[in-house]
């Protein structure tokens, strides 16, 4: 059975912290070899739109641009589909490799056998 890793970020620069330890668990599990799936929700979808993560700043942490490029390289990032339709965001406003996705497909990557969820 292998592992999997769903996490899902609720925050975004209204909560710098929790959004930046969200990123730091999903690109810190990508590098140890974990199958990784991260869900950007909430504020957090304005970080698949390109040039967003660069303008994210906090002390002492990994900056979010260098996360995020990790997670794409080698996991997988999705913008929930209500989130993204309250921000007027289409697929086409995202970055290359980000998608788009509901509840439903959340809910099918919890339940895989192996998986852990972790929500921010």
């Amino acid at each position: 059975m292998t592992r999997s890793l769903v996490i899902k970020v609720t925050a975004g620069e209204d909560s710098p912290e929790r959004c930046n330890q969200a990123f730091t668990v999903a690109a810190t599990a990508v590098a140890s070899g974990v199958d990784v799936s991260l869900w950007l929700t909430g504020e957090a979808s304005w970080f698949a739109v390109p040039g967003r993560a660069e303008e994210f700043a906090l002390p002492h942490a990994a900056p979010l641009r260098d996360l995020l490029a990790g997670v794409l390289a080698g996991g997988a990032v999705t913008v929930c589909t209500q989130c993204a339709a309250r921000r007027e965001l289409t697929q086409q406003d995202l970055l290359e490799g980000v998608r788009i996705a509901g509840a439903a497909t959340f809910v099918e990557e919890t339940l895989r056998d192996g998986a852990q969820a972790l929500v921010y």
